[in-house]
C-alpha cells in the first residue's frame, strides 16, 4: 500500500508470532523495521529477510527490554535513522499456570519476571523512545505511535496465570495513562488479543494436541475461527496508520469474539 513510506518502526519480540507479522506487513506497507530478539537471532533474521523482500530497510537488534541498556540500544538503532515514528510493545512472556486456584504455582520472582518483560519494559522502551518520537512528531506534524501487545487476560483475568493476566491489566492501565501524558505528540494505543495459533501454544505440545486446541477454538468462539498471527497483525496496523490518527488510549480485544463467551 506504500502508506507508511518513509517512516521508522521498532518491533520489540518480533524474531516470531506476532511481532514477525507485525514486521513484515509494516514492510508491506513502506516502513523500514527494526527487529528485536532476545534469545533467537535465528528467527530475528528470518523476519527481517521477509520484510527485506518487499524493499523495507532493516536493521536486527539484540536485546532484553526489561532491561534500560537494552532499551537504550533498540532507540539507538533508530536514532541512528534520524526518527522514530512506530514503536510496538510487542515482546511479552508468561508462566504456565492455568489452575489460578493454585496459589502455589506461582512465586514471588515469577511475578516479578513477568511485570519486569510485560509492563516494565513497555515503559522503559517509551522512557528511551520519548524525545525521538517527539522530534518525529514535531517535524512531521503527526503524532508518533505507541501500540502495546496486551491479551483478553488483561481484560477478563483469564490465560496462562494469575500473573500473566495481572501484568496485562496493568499494561491496559498504562496506556490510558500514558495516552493521557504524551498527547499530542505520541498517541498510545493497546491490542488485546484472544486466542493466537503460534509457537507460543506449539512448543508446549505435540501436533495431536495442538490440532485439538484448535478445534476447541474454532468451537468455542462465536466467529467460529481460531485467529493467526496474521489476524491480529492486520488490526494492530490501523492503529500506526493515519486511518487512526484520532486514536488514543484505545485498548481493542482483537478475539474472533471470545470474550462474549
Amino acid at each position: 500500500m506504500g502508506d507508511l513510506d518513509g517512516r521508522v518502526a521498532i518491533v520489540t519480540g518480533s524474531g516470531s508470532g506476532l511481532g514477525r507479522s507485525m514486521a513484515v506487513k509494516l514492510a508491506e506497507r513502506g516502513a523500514d523495521v527494526i527487529v528485536n530478539y532476545s534469545r533467537s537471532a535465528e528467527g530475528a533474521e528470518e523476519t527481517a529477510d521477509m520484510a527485506r523482500a518487499h524493499g523495507a530497510q532493516m536493521s536486527v537488534v539484540q536485546a532484553d527490554v526489561s532491561d534500560p541498556e537494552g532499551a537504550a540500544k533498540l532507540v539507538e538503532a533508530a536514532q541512528a535513522r534520524g526518527r522514530l515514528d512506530i514503536l510496538m510493545n510487542n515482546a511479552g512472556t508468561t508462566k504456565m499456570a492455568r489452575d489460578h486456584s493454585d496459589l502455589d504455582a506461582l512465586t514471588k520472582d515469577d511475578f516479578l519476571h513477568l511485570y519486569a518483560v510485560n509492563v516494565v519494559g513497555p515503559y522503559l522502551m517509551l522512557q528511551a523512545a520519548k524525545s525521538l518520537m517527539v522530534n518525529t512528531y514535531e517535524s512531521t506534524g503527526r503524532a508518533s505511535v505507541v501500540l502495546n501487545t496486551s491479551s483478553i487476560a488483561g481484560i477478563k483475568g483469564v490465560g496462562s496465570s494469575v500473573a500473566y493476566a495481572a501484568s496485562k491489566g496493568a499494561l491496559n492501565t498504562m496506556t490510558l495513562s500514558l495516552a493521557r501524558a504524551l498527547a499530542p505528540a505520541i498517541r498510545v494505543n493497546a491490542i488485546c488479543p484472544g486466542f493466537i495459533g503460534t509457537r507460543w501454544f506449539k512448543d508446549t505440545m505435540d501436533e495431536a494436541a495442538f490440532d485439538q486446541m484448535i478445534a476447541g477454538v474454532e468451537k468455542r468462539t462465536p466467529l467460529g475461527v481460531a485467529s493467526t498471527a496474521d489476524d491480529i497483525a492486520e488490526s494492530a496496523l490501523f492503529f500506526v496508520s493515519d486511518a487512526a490518527r484520532h486514536v488514543t488510549g484505545e485498548t481493542l480485544l482483537v478475539d474472533a469474539g471470545l470474550h462474549l463467551v
